[in-house]
């Protein structure tokens, strides 16, 4: 890949000036063949295997750091959903295996390890069932360690049991780890339509349909597109719209560049660049700040889903303009703790929960890293969790939840979460409960549009 003494310049101030950055590079591992009867012979194995395939990734990070002068901010591992590799084992819980893949993220220098997951979104196993169980305890027991449970798809439509079941566990982990110094429930995501092949924590994983082992990429530039939109200040929607994909094309050529190169030195396929605007709580980073750019006073004022779909589009489509490796979630993150121009929204009242909602139809993803009273019914807690996952069996695209019940606090209260993760005020949830809609169980059919054999 070549690229001009103008590019490079250009590339040099992003990181100098607008934070660009290569968000992670996240190694995706097959535990598959590790299953094993025995559950201290399975774990043996997942260490063994983790620590072969992953032993050189911090310090190959490192030397391309060094060598491009691209900040990597996280290197970070991904493994088979646990529950695949730990129903051969006959045990009832699985914080051990959690408390495996934590060992080798200490061991190995990486920032987090994601896995400890499960697919339940047409049904639920006994070892899915152990593994969400196992869930508070795990998190609370471990450091790096990151769950996510899928628990709908546009093709199966959506679990309500897992759902209820899900809202029950968030509970129940914000309630175990309330004094630790991050809540278990800042690293658990719940989905509709997971990705196999997403490098961002809390919620990856590495599919069963991928190979033994690949290199994922995500890049971050919230501060580049921010300054793009600067340079079309007053000028019409189009034209706007046309900057941001030419900035998408050359943050997406950084990542193809780094991604290639991780590969090749590790010995394993690249896999996929996942170009989403990823925020974090540092000024100029933030992807609220963007939408105000566009011209809306706040974050959540009228204009603002309008705005975040151009703005997400136009980030997929600079995107596969220039690498054929673009998957992931890809396109614009919008969580409220680490978006410092999302927090000042909340704060001055321009965006609420319910207009959050609004907005996950047409980004990457969905209701983020977002506080609630630590009071909240696991009930009501399903229903937010069921909306948003209807918006995405419906529109067929990738929707989430992180929600964080803050014990003891209430609205408008501030939560820290440190690093990365930053920190939010409380939002308030509806009065209006949904137990009874919830309770009913069940499964939510797929829509009609998911019959396209």
């Amino acid at each position: 890949m070549l690229f001009s003494p103008n590019e490079i310049e250009e590339t040099v101030n992003m990181f100098l000036r607008h934070n660009l950055d290569v968000r992670c590079v996240t190694m995706g591992i097959s535990l598959l063949d590790c299953a094993d009867s025995d559950y201290k012979s399975a774990n043996r194995k997942i260490y063994d295997k983790i620590m072969r395939k992953a032993g050189n990734l911090v310090r190959v990070g490192q030397e391309i750091e060094k060598e491009l002068g691209v900040p990597i901010i996280n290197k970070r591992i991904s493994v088979t959903p646990i529950a695949l590799v730990a129903g051969a084992s006959g045990e009832k819980s699985y914080v051990p295996y959690c408390k495996t893949l934590d060992k080798c993220a200490k061991e190995l220098g990486v920032n987090f390890i994601g896995g400890f997951s499960a697919l339940v979104q047409k049904g639920i196993t006994p070892a899915d069932r152990i593994l969400i169980d196992s869930i508070p305890e795990a998190l609370a027991s471990t450091e790096f360690v990151c769950s996510s449970v899928n628990v709908g798809s546009t093709k199966s439509g959506i679990n309500m049991d897992a759902v209820k079941l899900m809202g029950e566990t968030i509970s129940r982990t914000a309630e175990v780890s309330k004094n630790l110094p991050v809540n278990g429930c800042a690293k658990l995501v719940v989905f509709c339509n997971a990705p196999e092949d997403n490098p961002f924590m809390a919620g990856a994983f590495h599919g069963p349909g991928e190979a033994d082992s690949v290199i994922n990429v995500g890049v971050s530039g919230p501060g580049v597109i921010l300054a793009a939109a600067r340079e079309y200040k007053g000028r019409p929607i189009n034209e706007l719209a046309e900057g941001i994909k030419k900035m998408a094309f050359k943050i997406t050529r950084l990542g193809q560049l780094v991604g290639t190169e991780a590969a090749k030195r590790l010995g394993v396929d690249f896999g996929i660049l996942d170009l989403s605007l990823a925020p974090t709580p540092a000024v100029g980073d933030s992807v609220a700040r963007i939408l105000e750019e566009i011209g809306l006073d706040g974050a959540g004022a009228p204009g603002t889903t309008a705005a975040l779909a151009m703005l997400t589009d136009m980030v997929k489509k600079g995107g596969v303009m220039a690498s054929t490796n673009v998957g992931g979630l890809s396109g614009a993150f919008i969580p409220v703790s680490e978006d410092e121009g999302m927090i000042n929204a909340v704060k001055q009242g321009s965006i609420c929960l319910e207009k959050l909602e609004a907005m996950t139809t047409v980004c990457s993803v969905g209701l983020d890293m977002i506080a609630i009273p630590g009071d909240t019914p696991a009930t009501t807690i399903s229903g937010i969790m069921a909306d948003e996952f209807a918006i995405g069996m419906v529109n067929n695209k990738t929707t989430a939840v992180r929600l964080i019940p803050a014990p003891g606090k209430k609205a408008g209260d501030w939560v820290e979460f440190g690093g990365l993760l930053g920190g939010c005020p409380v939002l308030p949830v509806s009065r209006f409960g949904c137990a009874d809609f919830i309770n009913r169980g069940g499964r939510i059919p797929a829509p009609i549009h998911s019959f396209r054999n």
